[in-house]
C-alpha cells in the first residue's frame, strides 16, 4: 500500500511536465492517449518490480534532491577495460576511489557495443546487456550495490541519437519488417539525403564523411550522422520513445544512478537546419526526466550537449521547461577556456566569455572538467573573439598548434584530430600530462618544467572543483598518466586516434601515489588538498551562484561565490610568473581578510595588493567570518 501511495504521488506531482512534454512532440497523433496510457503502465510496472534497497534510495533522494550538487561530490570517469579491467575488477579497485573522496563513478563502454569499431563503444547492440568481455548483468548488480554501500551513484551512458547497424532494431529493419524501419531514417535514393546534406556539418569528416549511408541489404540510404555502422533513431516514432524509457527502467532497478545522456543534440532531424538543438530535443529530454522522477527518483540525467553556450542553457530547461530537462550538463566552455587561457597566458577571453553565461536554474549541476574521453574541440565563439580583440579563427588554429607542440615554447604533446585544410580548423587529442607538459618534461628530464606542469594541472583541478558544480576526473589525471604510446597496435582501435588519451591504468605509477617525492605522490596529494578543502566548503554547493569578476587584470581569473556563510571568491593565475590582484576587489566582495580555504593562511595585503604565485589558485573567504 505504502510503494503504491507513493507512485501515486509522484504521479500526480511530475503528470504535468509528462504530459506537456508528450503532447508537444506527439499530440497530434490519434493514437496519443494510448501512448501516454503505456508510458505510465511501463512506469508502473518499473515501480512494482523496483529492489527494495532502491525504493529507500528514492525516498532518501526525495528528501535531498540536490544530492548530485554537493560540495563533497566529487566525479571520477573511466573505461571498464581500462580501469578494471572487468566490473569484478573494478569492484576490486573501490578502495581506491574512496581514497580520492569519489561519490559518482562513470563507467563506459560498460553496455554491449558491436565488436570491432565502435566508437569507443557507443555503437549499442544491446542496450541492458553488459558487454560479455566486462562480466554479467549479475556482476553489475554487485558493482552497483558495492558502490552504493560507499555513497557512490554509478553513472552509465544511454546512447539517444542512435544504435549499431547489429542492434535487432536495426537487424529487422534493414530485412524489411515496417515496423521496426519506422524506428530509424530510411530513404530509397538521395533526393531527401541531399537535400538535407545542404545544411548538415559533418561531425567525423576524415573517417566518416557525409550523414547517410548505403544499407546493402535493405537497397536503402539510412542517416547515420557518426559513423556509418550507427543508425540514428526516428523518434518522431514514439515507439523509440517507449523502448528508451523501458530501458530506463531496466538500467535503474539493476542499481544505475545516474544516466549520461549521449549525443542528445542531434535526436531530431529537421530540413533545412543542422538537425541540432530542435525543439523537440528538449521536450524529449524532459518527458525522459519525468519518467525518472515519477518510477526511479533516485536517478539523476545528465546531457551530453557539447553546445555553443546559448543552446547549452536549455539543456537544463529554459521559459517553461525551467529546471525540468537535465540534472547535470558539461560545462564544455569552462574546459576550452582553460586550454585557451593556459596557452595565452591570458585570462581576457575566458572572463568574457564565461561572464556572459546565461544563470541556470538552482537545481541543476554543471559537470566540469578539464578533459574527457572525447576530443577537444575549440568551441570559440567568434562574437566572444571580437569582442576582447581577437580573432576567432586565428586562435582557435593557435591552439591547436600550441597542443599539438607546433607552436614555439609549447611543450604539449597532443594528437590531430579531424583536420580540415578548407579552413584549418583541427580537434586535439591528449591526455591531461601530456597536453600541460608534464609528458614532455619528465622525457627530457628537466625538473624545473616538471615543477611548472604539476602546478598547471592543479590549478585545473582547483579550478573545476571550485567552479561550483560536480567536478568529473578523467581516470589517471590524478597521477598523470601520459599519452599511450601503443594505442594503434589494437586494430579496432587504430583509425581513432581519440585513444591515445585514453591508456591502461597503471598499477605501478598509481602505487607511487604515496611516495610525497614522486610526480604521482605530488599530483595524488595535491588533488586531495583540493578535494579535502571542497568538502568542507558550502559555498561550492552548485545550488548557490558563481559570478565571474570583471577584474581587469588580464593574467588571473577570479569568480565569486555567493553564499549566506559569505562569498568566497575563487582567484586563478594562468601564468609561470607571479601577479598581484588588488585588495579592493577582494574588499567590494566583503573579504577584507583573506583567508585561502585550499592553502589554510591568510594571504598578507601589502600596498593593497595580495601576491598570487605561479599558476596559484586560491579559495579566498573572509577570515572573520571565519572564526
Amino acid at each position: 500500500m505504502r510503494d503504491r501511495d507513493l507512485f501515486t504521488l509522484r504521479l500526480a506531482h511530475r503528470f504535468d511536465q509528462l504530459y506537456e512534454a508528450l503532447q508537444a512532440v506527439y499530440g497530434t497523433r490519434a493514437d496519443f492517449d494510448a501512448v501516454l496510457q503505456r508510458v505510465i503502465v511501463r512506469l508502473a510496472e518499473a515501480h512494482v518490480a523496483r529492489p527494495e534497497p532502491l525504493r529507500l534510495l528514492d525516498i532518501e533522494r526525495d528528501l535531498s534532491p540536490g544530492w548530485f550538487q554537493k560540495e563533497s561530490m566529487l566525479g571520477y570517469v573511466a573505461y571498464v577495460e581500462r580501469f578494471g579491467p572487468d566490473l569484478t575488477g573494478v569492484t576490486e579497485q573501490l578502495d581506491y576511489l574512496d581514497e580520492l573522496g569519489v561519490g559518482y563513478l562513470h563507467l563506459m563502454k560498460l553496455m554491449h557495443a558491436r565488436a570491432g569499431e565502435n566508437d569507443g563503444g557507443y555503437a549499442i547492440v544491446d542496450y541492458t546487456g553488459v558487454d560479455p568481455a566486462l562480466g554479467t548483468t549479475e556482476d553489475l548488480v554487485a558493482l552497483c550495490d558495492a558502490l552504493r554501500s560507499r555513497g557512490i551513484a554509478l553513472c552509465v551512458d544511454l546512447v539517444l541519437n542512435h544504435c549499431a547497424q547489429e542492434h535487432p532494431w536495426a537487424l529487422a529493419a534493414s530485412a524489411g519488417d515496417a515496423r521496426y524501419r519506422d524506428y530509424f531514417h530510411f530513404f530509397p535514393d538521395r533526393t531527401l539525403p541531399d537535400a538535407y546534406e545542404a545544411t548538415l556539418p559533418e561531425v567525423f569528416p576524415d573517417f566518416a564523411p557525409g550523414n547517410f549511408t548505403f544499407d546493402e541489404t535493405s537497397g536503402h540510404w539510412v542517416w547515420t550522422t557518426f559513423n556509418r555502422y550507427q543508425w540514428d533513431l526516428n523518434w518522431s516514432n514514439p515507439e523509440v520513445f517507449l523502448e528508451i524509457v523501458q530501458v530506463m527502467m531496466t538500467l535503474a532497478n539493476l542499481g544505475v544512478e545516474v544516466f549520461r545522456l549521449d549525443a542528445v543534440a542531434f535526436m531530431w532531424k529537421r530540413m533545412g537546419t543542422d538537425s541540432q538543438n530542435q525543439e523537440e530535443v528538449y521536450d524529449l529530454l524532459q518527458a525522459l526526466r519525468a519518467c525518472s522522477a515519477i518510477a526511479t527518483p533516485a536517478v539523476a540525467h545528465k546531457a551530453e550537449a557539447i553546445v555553443s553556450p546559448d543552446d547549452l542553457i536549455r539543456y537544463f530547461g529554459v521559459g517553461k521547461r525551467h529546471g525540468k530537462v537535465a540534472n547535470i550538463a558539461y560545462h564544455n566552455s569552462l574546459m576550452v577556456q582553460y586550454w585557451s587561457s593556459l596557452a595565452s597566458g591570458d585570462t581576457t577571453l575566458m572572463t568574457h566569455a564565461l561572464a556572459e553565461f546565461p544563470r541556470t536554474p538552482d537545481s541543476i549541476a554543471w559537470g566540469t572538467y578539464i578533459r574527457c574521453h572525447d576530443d577537444i574541440g575549440w568551441a570559440i565563439a567568434d562574437d566572444d573573439a571580437t569582442a576582447v580583440g581577437l580573432n576567432g579563427q586565428a586562435h582557435r588554429v593557435f591552439l591547436s598548434d600550441w597542443y599539438a607542440g607546433l607552436f614555439p615554447g609549447s611543450d604539449a604533446l597532443g594528437g590531430v584530430f579531424q583536420y580540415n585544410p578548407d579552413t584549418n580548423d583541427r580537434r586535439i587529442n591528449g591526455s591531461f600530462a601530456a597536453l600541460a607538459g608534464l609528458q614532455a618534461a619528465r622525457e627530457r628530464g628537466d625538473e624545473a618544467a616538471i615543477d611548472l606542469a604539476i602546478e598547471r594541472m592543479l590549478l585545473g583541478n582547483a579550478l573545476i572543483c571550485g567552479f561550483g558544480g560536480l567536478p568529473l576526473l578523467y581516470m589517471g589525471d590524478e597521477i598523470g598518466l601520459p599519452n599511450d604510446a601503443h594505442w594503434q597496435e589494437d586494430p579496432a582501435h587504430a583509425g581513432d586516434s581519440r585513444w591515445m588519451h585514453r591508456p591502461m591504468m597503471d598499477r605501478a605509477a598509481a602505487q607511487r601515489r604515496h611516495d610525497p617525492s614522486s610526480v604521482e605522490g605530488r599530483l595524488f596529494d595535491g588533488l586531495l588538498q583540493i578535494v579535502t578543502a571542497r568538502r568542507t566548503t558550502p559555498q561550492l554547493n552548485a545550488r548557490y551562484d558563481t559570478d565571474v569578476l570583471r577584474t581587469g587584470h588580464p593574467r588571473l581569473f577570479t569568480i565569486a561565490h555567493r553564499h549566506p556563510l559569505g562569498t568566497l571568491i575563487g582567484v586563478y593565475n594562468f601564468t609561470a610568473g607571479t601577479q598581484w590582484l588588488r585588495a579592493g576587489v577582494l574588499a567590494d566582495e566583503g573579504v577584507h581578510r583573506p583567508l585561502d580555504r585550499l592553502g589554510g593562511s591568510l594571504l598578507p595585503v601589502v600596498d593593497d595588493h595580495v601576491e598570487l604565485g605561479p599558476y596559484a589558485r586560491c579559495w579566498l573567504v573572509d577570515a572573520s567570518a571565519e572564526s
